[in-house]
């Protein structure tokens, strides 16, 4: 196994930290404390190409591996998560499944403009009954002509109030249990798509979180992915790379802990010398630096094994898990190393708790990765 990158990954990673270094840093504690959606950067990012990282370049995108994806994200996230949890749902969880699905009318309509950075996107699996538990969803769609009518309510939806287009799941056949689901792309405007509430969060709070009602929204039958009870597996196909986008958000946020710790540590002084040169800082610096790098050597090779085409559901789950539980670790750890300055906004480290804790839940939680971990080891019951 070569553990060096190629030269095309260096250079989307000095690419990609050079633009968030200058496009994102200087107004990141701004954005996260006036709830700012970073449009403007979001928008630069799609002319860089990085809204479609995977896409092939017939198709509007860059055509670059999921190494080169994840590095993106990480250092995204190493400045600001808000701006990275954007482009991995973009990519993850709304480009990753038309690429794999969609027809070639809708590839033409939504794949490439998406791809493109030219539409924002958006995944709407989650409703107020139902989170871990997505077969229980209620939201409904019934064909009328050309199209289907569309009931129903979804929340926690990352750039819900921001997207162009909505990825949505509906049960189009209640009596067929999870087969009886199908997916939507839902033009943001059409008539019966109600952007609701912008939900006040802990962290990640540049990116917008929302609900979304549909009341008779008249969705044309064009517009179904992948054939009426394909929504299930099409929703689990879009997780599974979303765990990788949200592993490599988490381990964005974890270096940024321990880079800030390093900085930090090496200024402060206390009793005539820099707290540095303590064993107790030392020591937790060490850990969290050798937590970080089994956590990317984790990440990439579940990066790797869908750059080969194998499957990758578990090898996700684990580095969702372990990624998400190191970036918590070490936010705790740069605040104590911090001390009463990491407890005050001055100091970046206290934001990255907040967001870190966001990685733990979502694209699925870690205790449904536990779940996921042990079916692909053990099977099923």
């Amino acid at each position: 196994m070569d553990f060096k990158y190629s030269e095309e990954q260096l250079m989307v990673r000095d690419t990609i930290r050079e633009f968030a270094l200058a496009e994102l840093a200087p107004g990141a504690a701004e954005r996260d404390e006036k709830e700012i959606f970073p449009r403007d950067a979001i928008m630069k990012l799609g002319e860089l190409g990085f809204m479609g990282v995977n896409v092939p370049t017939e198709l509007g995108g860059s055509g670059l591996d999921m190494v080169s994806y994840c590095i993106a994200i990480e250092e995204l996230a190493r400045v600001d998560a808000s701006a990275a949890i954007i482009v991995s749902v973009q990519n993850s969880l709304v480009v990753y499944p038309c690429e794999v699905f969609a027809n070639d009318d809708q590839k033409e309509r939504f794949l490439k403009p998406l791809a493109q950075g030219k539409k924002l996107g958006a995944f709407s699996l989650t409703e107020p009954g139902s989170g871990s538990d997505a077969g229980a969803m209620k939201t409904t769609a019934f064909k009328d002509g050309d199209y289907y009518i569309l009931n129903g309510a979804k929340n926690f939806i990352t750039t819900g109030a921001n997207c162009d287009v909505l990825l949505s799941f509906v049960v189009t056949d209640p009596k067929k249990g999870s087969k009886g689901t199908s997916a939507f792309l839902v033009e943001k405007g059409t008539a019966g798509f109600v952007v609701g509430k912008h939900e006040r969060k802990l962290g990640i709070r540049g990116s917008d979180t929302v609900s979304i009602s549909f009341e008779d929204c008249r969705v044309p039958a064009a517009n179904m992915l992948g054939g009426e009870g394909m929504g299930f597996k099409i929703a689990l196909t879009a997780l599974d790379s979303g765990r990788v986008g949200v592993a490599s958000q988490a381990l964005g946020i974890a270096q940024a802990c321990l880079d800030e710790s390093v900085k930090y540590s090496k200024e402060r002084k206390q009793f005539g010398r820099t707290i540095a040169s303590f064993q107790a800082i030392r020591f937790k610096i060490a850990r969290m630096a050798m937590e970080i790098q089994a956590a990317r050597l984790l990440l990439h090779y579940a990066a790797s094994k869908k750059d080969d085409h194998e499957r990758f559901i578990k090898e996700a789950a684990i580095a969702k898990l372990y990624c998400s539980e190191v970036a918590v670790r070490s936010a705790l750890e740069a605040i104590q190393i911090h001390g009463g300055y990491g407890y005050i906004k001055e100091y970046p480290v206290e934001r990255y708790l907040r967001d870190s804790k966001i990685t733990t839940i979502y694209e699925g939680t870690n205790e449904i990765m536990h779940l996921v971990i042990a079916e692909q080891v053990l099977g099923r019951d």
